[in-house]
């Protein structure tokens, strides 16, 4: 399986004051971070290669995993000295990434095949293949993607109400590291606004289009959803409690049962 890169360097500005010295990823979800649960999903389809790209309060993500051992993945680190946007976090980690590689937002979670996705990528033969939801179930995030029949995206707009823009971003695409060239070094660089559109208009920018709704954690709402998630679905294993967070009792969320995990993906 590919590497898999995850931007965790964000603010969180949106979560405060939660997140004033907790950065997002780590905030506690039912007694642990995050990004734990994400970290985790991945390992399940054998992805053990993860390189965190980490910023804001960053030395809370290094502290708790380490070098991933705790979690059974390997873990390598790239810092990003200060916001330099999702491309620019990206560019910043240049030495550390493979040929082709999962780029995962750290505040979305996506329950979805990475299998599948990989393969997927390997047939379109583009540079990056975004994951794109439909949003049959409401995310609160607005469409911003256009895909015609062949697969290819054709718009990337966010903020728009162009009716042609019948999906949206999930938090997860597959990425070709030739994508680096087009951005300069060292400088604040956004994918979304910058990037992508070039590579649409390149032609190189291909769309994965699943049913799996994505759990976005950037907003104290989305977090409540997501925790009401992996209350049944994310049985975590008990170990490595993580409670050394002052926030924790901002968290809600519904009581589940210890529901059984049919595919067993979040035992030790």
């Amino acid at each position: 399986m590919m590497q898999a890169v995850i931007l965790a360097g964000g603010l969180g500005t949106r979560l405060r004051p939660l997140t004033l010295d907790v950065p997002k990823p780590m905030v506690p979800v039912r007694g642990r971070p995050y990004l734990e649960y994400q970290i985790r999903y991945l390992k399940s389809f054998e992805l053990t290669d993860i390189v965190l790209c980490i910023g804001y309060l960053g030395d809370k993500v290094v502290e708790y995993f380490g070098d991933g051992s705790r979690c059974g993945v390997n873990i390598s680190y790239s810092h990003e000295q200060q916001p330099m946007g999702t491309g620019g976090a990206l560019h910043n980690a240049r030495d550390l990434l493979d040929g082709q590689f999962f780029l995962i937002y750290g505040d979305s979670f996506l329950p979805i095949d990475y299998a599948a996705l990989e393969a997927s990528y390997r047939a379109l033969r583009k540079l990056v293949l975004l994951v794109a939801y439909g949003n049959q179930n409401d995310t609160s995030v607005p469409n911003n993607i256009s895909v015609e029949s062949s697969g290819l995206v054709t718009k990337y707009m966010k903020g728009s109400r162009d009716p042609d823009l019948r999906f949206v971003e999930a938090g997860v695409s597959v990425v070709g590291k030739k994508v680096l060239d087009l951005m300069p070094p060292r400088q604040t660089v956004s994918l979304e606004e910058e990037i992508f559109p070039v590579l649409i208009g390149m032609k190189e920018c291909g769309a994965y289009i699943t049913r799996d709704r994505f759990y976005d954690i950037g907003t104290p709402t989305g977090l409540e959803v997501f925790a009401e998630y992996a209350g049944i679905n994310l049985p975590l294993p008990d170990s490595g409690e993580f409670s050394d967070m002052h926030a924790e009792n901002m968290i809600t969320g519904k009581t589940h049962p210890n529901t059984p995990n049919p595919k067993g993906i979040f035992e030790p």
